[in-house]
């Protein structure tokens, strides 16, 4: 194997050890296009919530809806911690 590629390989192994470490801030919600053209966000349980666009608009169209619904159903509803 020659020198140039031992550098790289470990450069590599440093690079994915990095990756390995670096842990996200808990709490803190990050988004990604998936492989089939929909918006992932990830952070808020252990699987990503995943829509499409238009499922996105228009869930965000009722966020005032959705905000009051659990206002008024506070009382029912479970908080995870």
């Amino acid at each position: 194997m020659s020198e140039d590629m031992k550098a790289e390989l470990e450069r590599l192994r440093a690079e994915n050890e990095a990756l390995k470490n670096k842990k996200t801030a808990r709490g803190t919600l990050s988004m990604k296009v998936s492989e089939k053209g929909a918006l992932s966000v990830y952070g808020m349980g252990r699987f990503p919530v995943t829509l499409y666009k238009e499922q996105w608009l228009k869930l965000l169209g009722i966020a005032e809806e959705i905000k009051k619904f659990i206002e008024e159903n506070d009382e029912k509803l479970k908080t995870k911690e």
